[in-house]
């Protein structure tokens, strides 16, 4: 499990800039607060973003010469991401195949929101790493 990671404004906003995604249920806190949510919520897409950086704490592939991101399966965001609360992740492998100069490995990433019962994401990043 991955230590905890603040969602805070900014960094929803950053995200928003690169990616050209300004729905207000993200980037208006005070339009978001006269909603069910209370507030704004992340993109689902930031949540799944944050993979690589989570990945980094749990686990190291060594002996490679590069990794690539290969794509993502399953991807499910069953729950929002209220902004101003923490989240973590859990990754679990569950694949490992040969493929021609290394190998293919994918990996279960659990996300959760402190507080919340539900998962907030759900994916299988699939990766290749070669030699």
């Amino acid at each position: 499990m991955s230590d905890w990671l603040d969602v805070t404004q900014e960094d929803v906003d950053r995200f928003a800039e690169a990616t050209g995604d300004h729905q207000w249920i993200h980037v208006d806190p005070a339009r978001a607060a006269q909603t069910e949510l209370g507030g704004t919520i992340a993109h689902g897409l930031y949540t799944l973003s944050l993979g690589p950086r989570l990945n980094d704490e749990l686990f190291a592939l060594d002996g490679f010469a590069m990794g690539l991101n290969y794509g993502y399966d399953k991807v499910r965001f069953p729950a929002p991401v209220p902004v101003g609360i923490r989240i973590r992740m859990r990754a679990t492998l569950t694949a490992v195949d040969d493929v021609p100069g290394g190998v293919q490995i994918v990996v279960r990433q659990q996300f959760e929101a402190e507080g919340t019962a539900k998962p907030v994401c759900v994916a299988d990043a699939v990766s290749r790493w070669l030699v």
